[in-house]
C-alpha cells in the first residue's frame, strides 16, 4: 500500500516562502506521477501542481503559477513544493497525491493515493 506523508506546512507571513516535502513509501516511487492538491474551508480541492514520474514535466494552477515549483528526487522518494510570494488566499491543508504512471499529471482524476494534509496559514 502506497503512504504518503506531508511536512513542511505552518504559519507563514505574506510574501513569504514555504517548501512543502511529501515522502513516499510501500511503492516504486518513480512508477507514479504527482501532485499537489488543497483545501480551503468551503471550497473544493484544488490541484495546485503536478509533475510527471522523472520531472520533465510539470503543471500548475493559474493561482500559483510563477510563484511555485514543484520537483521530485526519485533517490530520496520526495516530491516538494516550494512557493514564494505567498498570500493570504493560499491558506488551505495541503495534500500529496499519488497516480499511475503514464496517467495526465494535470487532471485531478489521475490521482488514486493522499496524504493526510498539512496545514499551511498564511498572515497579512
Amino acid at each position: 500500500q502506497v503512504q504518503l506523508v506531508e511536512s513542511g506546512g505552518g504559519l507563514v507571513q505574506a510574501g513569504g516562502s514555504l517548501r512543502l516535502s511529501c515522502a513516499v513509501s510501500g511503492g516504486t516511487f518513480s512508477m507514479y506521477v504527482m501532485g499537489w492538491f488543497r483545501q480551503a474551508p468551503g471550497k473544493e480541492r484544488e490541484l495546485v501542481a503536478g509533475i510527471n514520474w522523472n520531472g520533465g514535466g510539470t503543471s500548475y494552477a493559474d493561482s500559483v503559477k510563477g510563484r511555485s515549483t514543484i520537483s521530485r528526487d526519485n533517490a530520496k522518494n520526495t516530491v516538494y513544493l516550494q512557493m514564494n510570494n505567498v498570500k493570504p488566499e493560499d491558506t488551505a491543508v495541503y495534500y500529496c497525491a499519488a497516480g499511475e504512471r503514464g496517467n495526465p499529471f494535470w487532471s485531478h482524476s489521475t490521482y488514486r493515493y493522499w496524504g493526510q494534509g498539512t496545514q499551511v496559514t498564511v498572515s497579512s
